[in-house]
């Protein structure tokens, strides 16, 4: 963990085709540009899914759980999966690119709000399907307040001509 986390600009891989795509098995990505769990974010993805528990919304009373304040939804932490991929990755050649789910989902440890978080990236299969390519990558959140990861998540990317 740096002790003074880079605001800089992510190095994103750039990649063409499924020749392109194949050089990535195995290889790591990011990280990501550090992004603010602001209470109004929480508040907005509560409101987007109906997840209001107070341990999120309700400022006072998270104030007193062991937190020590409101935490992120997980599901709000994962959500930023397609912010931080087009930051880390850019696959090129394909007409389509298309969520195909999870394999793994855990959240190690919250996210408080007012915290940071970022994510890196393994690519850990590529294996060509019909009009195209699948990818499997592990994605890792961190927030800079250090410890466990806040989400790790393997996730299936299919990307089609």
């Amino acid at each position: 963990m740096e002790a003074f986390p880079s605001t800089a600009a992510p190095a994103r891989a750039v990649v063409a085709g499924v020749e392109g795509v194949a050089t990535l098995a195995g290889r790591p990505l990011g990280p990501s540009s550090w992004l603010e769990i602001t209470q109004e974010r929480v508040n907005q993805f509560a409101s987007a899914t109906g997840d209001h528990q107070w341990i999120h919304v309700d400022q006072e009373r998270a104030a007193s759980c062991p937190f020590g304040g409101p935490i992120a939804h997980g599901y709000l932490t994962l959500s930023l999966v397609p912010v931080v991929m087009t930051e880390i990755l850019d696959v090129q050649g394909f007409s389509v690119v298309v969520n195909y789910g999870c394999d793994r989902v855990r959240f190690p440890s919250p996210v408080p709000v007012g915290s940071r978080v970022r994510a890196t990236a393994v690519v850990d299969d590529v294996r060509e399907i019909s009009g195209g390519v699948q990818v499997t990558l592990t994605l890792t959140f961190e927030t800079d307040t250090g410890g466990k990861p806040a989400c790790v998540a393997t996730i299936l990317v299919r990307y089609y001509f």
